[in-house]
């Protein structure tokens, strides 16, 4: 490759521009080849106009039209005066202001289409009385949810062969109000019979719930402390009372399935009417 005499291939590579860019420049007359060869039509570029194309890309990117930048090599001055720049700073104050407004509808947009699939996802059911086998202990925070399960109350259940009902239904309830972190939570799963209590397992019997306002939250633990305020919102709003413990039921999980994104859990929130 002649350093002197660059084919529009070679520029193009050398400028990080496409052959079809740099054709269309040539066509409304803002960057020509030094030299076309009038028997094979063969475009050579020279290095020494390299530095006029990344002016050109430059001043694109400041959000100047090729218009507007031909207009300026044509006087010569080949870079924008002080008042040109200062209208550019105008224009983007004034584009900025536009697309702040449309993060502020898109995100009011966002906030909507969530609150009306919350919506979508609450029932009003009944629970029906159940034995269950329990354990209470503080865990630092929802995630560890999982590691207690696994890997404390499902060996202990176990060993002391319980009787778990089927379909599974288990739930946890967060004692002393809810809170992010240092959660005292009592673990519930229902059996078919009662067992004998251990230093980790104690078994209850549980009254029907006549009503009881159900959220499903699908993803990580970490999202049922917002869940559980949603709910609580909703409860409110609709003229309801919390009548008894709410529960946190795990349809699915760390147990079942890998993927947390995956993983439904139902907030069972006993309830009944105000007034």
């Amino acid at each position: 490759m002649n350093v002197n005499k660059l084919k529009i291939g070679d520029f193009s590579r050398l400028c990080r521009v496409t052959v079809r860019t740099l054709r269309h420049y040539e066509e409304i007359g803002l960057f020509k080849p030094e030299i076309v060869d009038e028997w094979t039509g063969y475009r050579y570029y020279s290095v020494g106009q390299f530095q006029k194309m990344q002016d050109i890309l430059t001043l694109k990117e400041l959000g100047f039209s090729l218009e507007e930048i031909r207009e300026l090599f044509e006087e010569e001055t080949h870079y924008p005066s002080i008042e040109v720049l200062e209208e550019k700073i105008r224009i983007c104050e004034a584009d900025l202001q536009r697309l702040r407004k449309r993060q502020a509808q898109l995100k009011a947009l966002v906030k909507s289409q969530k609150k009306k699939q919350k919506m979508e996802n609450i029932t009003i059911e009944k629970l029906p009385a159940i034995i269950i086998a329990t354990h209470r202990t503080v865990i630092p925070c929802y995630e560890k949810l999982g590691e207690l399960i696994c890997n404390v109350i499902m060996p202990e259940m176990i060993r002391i062969n319980c009787k778990c009902a089927e379909p599974s239904y288990c739930y946890t309830i967060e004692h002393g109000g809810y809170k992010p972190q240092n959660i005292d939570i009592e673990y519930c799963e229902q059996m078919t019979e009662k067992g004998d209590d251990t230093d980790i397992i104690k078994f209850k019997e549980i009254p029907e719930v006549p009503t009881a306002v159900c959220m499903k939250v699908f993803g990580s633990y970490d999202k049922l402390y917002q869940a559980y305020l949603d709910v609580f919102a909703w409860i409110e709003k609709e003229g309801y009372k919390v009548s008894g413990e709410p529960r946190a039921n795990y349809v699915d999980g760390i147990w079942n399935e890998e993927n947390p994104d995956r993983w439904l859990t139902i907030i069972q929130v006993p309830v009944e009417k105000v007034g």
